[in-house]
């Protein structure tokens, strides 16, 4: 079986310097605890999703390069050699997608970042509907999940873009602390996987609600 190729690490880190022009350009960031991403070695980005922003802004402020599994409805036009050119990563979500998994796999085991957003689909961001693929990298791979809190003011008025926060406003980028998934016995059953989703939940509902605490959102 042919290994999927691995997405261009010179790519997202390309991608990342446009994040932060155009982030820093169109809202103002600040950005808190960045330094709890381990500077070097396999780690997994778990990113509430509320609004369109969310990736491109967490890709701009990460220190790292990051590889976000994007639904693939999202490579459409120009916007697809685009996104994978710096580096993300096109996921069917009807389906396994064997390709997307082998290529986020990849990416850990060659050290670097993966981004998810463990709730599926942009919602209310409160991570309170997990699907269970990032308990499955996390296992699999063996990587710590640091969890990212985005939170914008998209209850304010004077958006001009339905789902963006206003131009100019302040965006709250949160980084969590590192914490492992599994429970140390390298189980991969489904009710390892479910144990390691509630684990999972917890963790990042409990840095969402100090993030809130935190920024004042």
């Amino acid at each position: 079986m042919t290994q999927p190729s691995l997405p261009s690490q010179r790519g997202a880190e390309a991608g990342r310097r446009i994040g932060v022009g155009l982030m820093y350009g169109l809202w103002r960031p600040r950005v808190l605890g960045a330094w709890k991403l381990p500077a070097t070695g396999p780690a997994i980005l778990a990113v509430n999703h509320s609004h369109n922003i969310d990736g491109p802004m967490v890709m701009g402020v990460s220190p790292r390069p990051t590889h976000f599994l994007i639904k693939k409805e999202a490579f459409v036009g120009p916007l697809d050699a685009f996104l994978t050119g710096i580096g993300q990563l096109k996921v069917d979500r009807t389906a396994a997608d064997r390709t997307a998994i082998g290529q986020a796999l990849g990416v850990l085991t060659a050290g670097g970042v993966l981004g998810i957003f463990p709730e599926g689909t942009r919602g209310e961001g409160d991570f309170a509907s997990l699907r269970a693929g990032l308990a499955y990298f996390a296992v699999r791979s063996g990587a710590p999940i640091v969890p990212v809190a985005v939170l914008g003011s998209s209850e304010r008025p004077g958006r001009l873009i339905k789902a963006l926060p206003p131009l100019r406003s302040r965006v709250d980028v949160v980084f969590g602390d590192p914490f492992d998934a599994g429970d140390g016995t390298g189980r991969r059953t489904r009710a390892a996987l479910d144990e390691a989703t509630e684990r999972i939940q917890k963790q990042l509902t409990s840095h969402l609600e100090n993030a809130r605490r935190l920024t004042g959102r």
